[in-house]
């Protein structure tokens, strides 16, 4: 039987699907059923400096092709949280606290507070006013609040990419640059629904982020294009719904994949991934590793293009 078993940005993780932050994770409870269900590491919901109640309903929309959430970074703050990472852990996976902040200093001051086994920076929310892709798309941004959080810490961390963006390529280069042991792409895309009797916005804030299967081919590209330009390891999120999904996004050049709105199927799919991709593996002979960037190793064989750049293509002068 094949092994998944191997590091991804620098944690040792049993397998490579792991828990996404946002839809679970403000309960140390939650986080350890997905670990006992199957996930190979957990990340929690956001944590920031400060308690925010997040935004007034409706926060969320159920559409055909996905979720619509304008969710408002609720939370309690981090000096409330430890409790919950602690609990987390009894799942016995490593587990990473998802930050944000409005500034390095906040980053900084959350970083040295809590002790988690890695962090998420989130630095692409699209619905919080200060925080996640106001900060999250400008390269300078990107690399010294990085590297302010890599100065603070002896744990992994990656930093959690918006697709908000003309130059998501940039933005990864900038992680690295600060010291990100990965990247975590995609978060949600700017999105919104009106109700046709009202002509009104149905959500509260007038817009949010829309997750779930129509996000999937937009992560793959994002994934794609990061993966073939940068040094360190890429995670994909985004649309991963089935083991064929996975199977996707690991041929982009995904170390590990996240599991988000496909929670709404019940922790099973954590297993029924696995199973999917270990059943893979098998037929194919091939291991987890010679399956990562099979696609775009098809291209180069095959003469396509790839968009491989240079670090000075890159630079946003006007940051």
């Amino acid at each position: 039987m094949q092994s998944l078993e191997g590091l991804v940005g620098g944690l040792k993780i049993r397998n490579p699907v792991m828990l996404a932050a946002g839809i679970l994770g403000s309960s140390g409870g939650s986080l350890r059923r997905a670990a006992q269900a199957g996930a190979g590491c957990v990340v929690t919901k956001s944590v920031g400096a400060r308690p925010r109640d997040g935004h007034p309903g409706p926060t969320v929309v159920q559409l055909n092709c996905g979720l619509l959430n304008a969710m408002g970074l609720p939370n309690p703050g981090y000096k409330e949280f430890q409790e919950e990472i602690d609990i987390a852990r009894i799942g016995g996976v490593p587990v990473v606290a998802s930050i944000f902040g409005a500034d390095k200093e906040e980053f900084r001051e959350i970083a040295s507070f809590i002790k988690p086994d890695a962090f998420e920076l989130n630095l692409s929310c699209p619905h919080a006013k200060c925080y996640g892709a106001e900060l999250g798309i400008y390269p300078d941004l990107v690399e010294t609040i990085t590297k302010s959080v890599k100065n603070e810490v002896n744990v992994p961390v990656w930093v959690k990419l918006t697709p908000n963006t003309s130059d998501i390529i940039g933005l990864g280069i900038a992680a690295q640059n600060g010291g990100a042991d990965a990247v975590v792409a995609i978060n949600t895309l700017k999105a919104m629904a009106i109700d046709i009797e009202t002509g009104t916005p149905i959500l509260a804030n007038t817009f949010g982020g829309l997750s779930g299967p129509a996000i999937k081919p937009v992560a793959l590209k994002c994934v794609y294009d990061l993966s073939l330009n940068l040094d360190i390891p890429v995670i994909g999120v985004g649309g991963i719904s089935t083991w064929e999904d996975a199977v996707e996004m690991i041929m982009a050049g995904a170390q590990g994949v996240q599991i988000g709105t496909a929670l709404y199927k019940g922790y099973e799919v954590f297993q029924d991934i696995i199973n999917g991709l270990l059943c893979y593996l098998e037929k194919k002979s091939i291991t987890l590793e010679q399956l990562k960037g099979w696609a775009w190793r098809q291209c180069e064989t095959h003469s396509y293009q790839n968009p491989r750049v240079t670090r000075r293509d890159t630079t946003n002068k006007n940051a």
